[in-house]
């Protein structure tokens, strides 16, 4: 178990120590009380895990440590880690090594913002010969152990050479239960291994939930509403769980090629959880149901295909099929079904429905729901109040102070805070990623957003951060116009910073502890740390060959594969390539995990998307190309005319009114040069970071 130096992207930036000793970090730490001395990361360190309580929680402590230590080993190259040892935990005994200890202790009690009883905190206990790290249950060992290893992130990316924690104690613990983000997989299909990443790199920033809105299809009012307009049975509708061959409702998935099997879903599920990560899936319905009414028509709303005829006998019958073949899938105690924007003509329907579904899940499976915010204006009825309500909108929404008032569990995605979209938005509603001015300080008192703000500019529609009834925060990035407006990796850009500011916010809130983070001590530690996040890489980072070159590979080639799977932005790719001009337009220049060049018409290829620069080669030549890509563009250089770009772009239907140009940003594909049947040469390769 040794390790090869971890490659870390250094910048500029610096993080100046606390006043404690302790460098500011995301999300900040409650309280430290310093003490003399230092416990000193030497080259051989041991993790010993409690045997007493080693398999307590699914995951266990002892899981937990096992990623913790491959974690360790990621971040700080120079280490050496023996294997995990399970051993009785007597305090000040060490192992004549510095020793890093995982334990239980069950008579803490830590609480939330609320005052109601959390397993998410723990006390890191830091001595010269040792460094305790316990909780009241395994996860908040698991968020103590992130503290630890941004810690070492940010002395290592100052320029220390060996990692050093400062004794003392500290106590930490999260102000909200619920602190996650959302992700549109309906309308944009995501492989299981990227959302299992996904979870790795939030887990960092203590995030503790990934909520996959799993059902629903583009919305175009033409083909959904126009009278006699049969568009709604062509309109892209998707469905991502994949049920087994021969199942009743195997018609219910319309794209087999972008789902996931049972196998896949667990397993990403299992990666999310080893990271600290509840997957909470979402069947959406009675509304956003176009995916299950192009499958059975009959259940469809007369005038509205993506309504759901709730007064057909066979429409909830239905519904709970599709559930029954699922639930067993999740391993979450709570799932989202959806229920946002229904005929409000309907309210009595709507809210029989979502309470029958609640108890028909509870009954099932002993999970509880959620649901959209929503207000169907009803005399008669009301929501159960074992429903947790997702407030996402003012004015269409309840408004959830009321809801607070009267009972009901909250959470809040308010869309003036928290709604993204992929690449664009109608208008400009929504940013790219969560609005920086906006978070700090664009609360009512320009103290900042916390998950108990939901307006920016009315304060009695906020509430107070121990408010009982609020559970915490979900932030949301929608794909409104589907598949082929962003790749996977350009979502993970528009995620990347915002599950960090996220992280700080839905942990500390703004003002409630005297500790929690400038927005100079934010972005100054966020860089260094989305650098060093362990784990994954979606970040694509590669080392270089020398200086900033990645493949220098002069001569020509026909097919050669190379050691580098991709690399993200930026990059220059440059190369000569004349194809042959018997079969000028067939095969790839190019391909890698994340994204492939084709030789016709130089068509980038990623996440099952084909966008064509419309280039044609000739084939009597060779014609230079340099390839330059940033997270925000990519565009082409052709024999060295650089006064004439040529850009990739993507053509996107904004709800069928206008189209709408956008740049794409594509990964280097350096797996393989040339193959799948492509002939002609290639020659004189380079790839070199930096656009």
């Amino acid at each position: 178990m040794f390790l090869g130096a971890a490659l870390l992207v250094l910048t500029t930036c610096s993080v100046a120590l606390g006043s404690d000793g302790l460098k500011p970090q995301i999300p900040s730490v409650a309280s430290f009380k310093p003490s003399r001395g230092s416990f000193e990361l030497s080259p051989v360190v041991q993790i010993v895990v409690d045997s007493k309580y080693a398999s307590h929680g699914s995951p266990s402590l002892f899981d937990f440590a096992e990623t913790f230590s491959d974690d360790l080993k990621d971040i700080i190259g120079y280490v050496s880690l023996a294997p995990v040892l399970l051993s009785p935990f007597v305090p000040g005994i060490t192992f004549g090594i510095p020793t890093i200890y995982l334990t239980l202790d069950t008579s803490l009690n830590y609480k939330l913002f609320n005052g109601k009883t959390t397993d998410e905190g723990y006390d890191i206990e830091v001595s010269q010969d040792s460094l305790i790290v316990k909780s009241s249950a395994p996860l908040g060992v698991w968020w103590g152990t992130r503290t630890l290893l941004q810690q070492a992130a940010l002395q290592l990316a100052d320029g220390e050479k060996r990692v050093s924690f400062p004794a003392g104690s500290i106590t930490d613990s999260p102000g909200w239960e619920v602190r996650g983000f959302m992700l549109d997989a309906g309308r944009h299909w995501f492989d299981a291994s990227f959302l299992g990443d996904l979870c790795i790199y939030a887990s960092f920033f203590k995030i503790n939930e990934m909520h996959l809105h799993a059902s629903d299809n583009l919305w175009n009012p033409a083909f959904l509403y126009g009278e006699g307009n049969e568009g709604w049975k062509h309109l892209y509708a998707a469905f991502r769980f994949q049920p087994p061959p021969g199942s009743p409702i195997d018609g219910l998935v319309p794209h087999k090629n972008e789902s996931w099997t049972k196998q896949q879903f667990t397993t990403m599920q299992e990666t999310c959880a080893k990271h600290g990560i509840t997957v909470v899936p979402e069947i959406d319905t009675p509304g956003h149901s176009l995916v299950i009414n192009q499958w059975k028509p009959e259940l469809m709303e007369n005038g509205a295909p993506d309504h759901l005829n709730l007064s057909y006998p066979e429409t909830i019958p239905t519904i709970k099929s599709i559930w029954d073949e699922f639930l067993p899938w999740f391993s979450a105690s709570e799932v989202s079904i959806g229920a946002d924007e229904y005929d409000a003509s309907l309210a009595n329907d709507y809210i029989s429905f979502v309470n029958e579904m609640s108890s028909y899940i509870s009954s099932k499976t002993g999970k509880s729901i959620r649901i959209w915010g929503t207000n169907e204006p009803s005399k008669t009825m009301s929501v159960s109040k074992d429903i947790t309500i997702q407030h996402w909108d003012f004015p269409g929404d309840d408004i959830p102070i009321q809801l607070l008032q009267k009972g009901y569990r909250v959470i809040n995605s308010e869309q003036a805070f928290l709604y993204l979209d992929g690449k664009t938005s109608e208008g400009g509603q929504f940013p790219q990623e969560l609005d920086q001015d906006l978070i700090w300080a664009g609360a009512p008192g320009g103290k900042g957003w916390a998950p108990n703000i939901f307006s920016p500019s009315d304060p009695s529609n906020n509430t107070s951060p121990d408010d009982p009834n609020l559970r915490g925060s979900i932030f949301a990035l929608w794909n409104d116009w589907g598949n082929n407006a962003t790749t996977a990796l350009e979502i993970y850009y528009q995620l990347a910073r915002s599950v960090a500011v996220f992280g700080e916010k839905a942990w500390a809130g703004s003002d409630v502890r005297q500790t929690a983070l400038t927005r100079a001590q934010f972005d100054a530690a966020y860089p260094l740390l989305n650098a060093a996040a362990p784990g994954q890489n979606l970040n694509r980072v590669v080392k270089p060959l020398y200086g900033n070159v990645v493949l220098d590979l002069p001569g020509t080639h026909s097919v050669l594969t190379t050691h580098v799977p991709s690399v993200g932005p930026p990059y220059t790719l440059s190369f000569s390539v004349m194809p042959d001009d018997k079969t000028p337009s067939t095969g790839l220049l190019f391909s890698g995990t994340d994204s492939k060049l084709h030789v016709a018409n130089l068509t980038f290829e990623a996440t099952g998307q084909l966008y064509a620069l419309g280039y044609v080669l000739p084939t009597h030549r060779f014609t230079t190309v340099e390839i330059h890509a940033t997270r925000e563009y990519t565009y082409a250089v052709i024999d060295g005319d650089e006064a004439h770009p040529r850009y990739w772009h993507t053509l996107m239907d904004i709800w069928g009114d206008y189209m709408a140009l956008g740049n794409m940003s594509f990964a280097a594909p350096s797996a393989q040069i040339g193959g799948d049947g492509f002939r002609g040469k290639i020659k004189d390769v380079k790839l070199t970071l930096g656009a």
